[in-house]
């Protein structure tokens, strides 16, 4: 007798379950005195808002030991995710082979935040090649070669972007995978 397998589910962590944008906008107030309104990153990346003599300063935060260990947690997220992993495999899924320091401080921050997720279902990666029936991910690049559901997660930079199916927040990720 076969067992019919849960649905597998992919969730970023950065602009998805953590909130760098809150973090950067603390930094740059903090170290550099500028005010980031995330009203100005409509359809932007954060980058592009940046003073010119700011402009090469992100990349070097980012790769920061520490940088992603206190990041707050999206609003619901926890509710939702531990709802989602009664119903469905779920799987954290970050690209953070691109920021060497980021593996620990993410790990402590899934444990901290996210304790019933098990380690083996973090998933640190390069490109998202993922064997998973959906995707909630705030970057579109991620979405490429998947052929399963894919939820764009509402992020300033990709306000413009209207041909994947959006949630705005965890609620409405609720509505769509725990209502059925």
């Amino acid at each position: 007798m076969s067992t019919k397998r849960k649905l597998r589910i992919a969730i970023d962590m950065d602009e998805v379950l953590a909130d760098t944008i809150d973090k950067f906008i603390e930094l740059y107030k903090q170290r550099h005195q500028t005010e980031i309104l995330l009203a100005d990153m409509h359809g932007k990346e954060i980058t592009e808002i940046l003073p010119p003599h700011l402009s090469s300063s992100l990349r070097p935060y980012i790769n920061e030991k520490g940088f992603f260990r206190d990041l707050k947690v999206m609003p619901d997220a926890q509710e939702v995710v531990k709802a989602l992993h009664e119903k469905y495999d779920v799987y954290i899924a970050s690209a953070a082979m691109e920021f060497a320091n980021s593996l620990e401080d993410k790990q402590a921050w899934l444990n901290e935040h996210f304790p019933f997720i098990s380690w083996t279902n973090i998933i640190f990666c390069g490109h998202k090649i993922l064997d998973v029936d959906i995707m909630i991910d705030d970057r579109t690049k991620n979405f490429v070669t998947f052929n399963g559901r894919k939820l764009l997660f509402t992020s300033p930079h990709n306000a413009l972007i209207n041909n994947f199916e959006r949630v705005n927040n965890w609620q409405e990720v609720a509505a769509k995978l725990l209502s059925t």
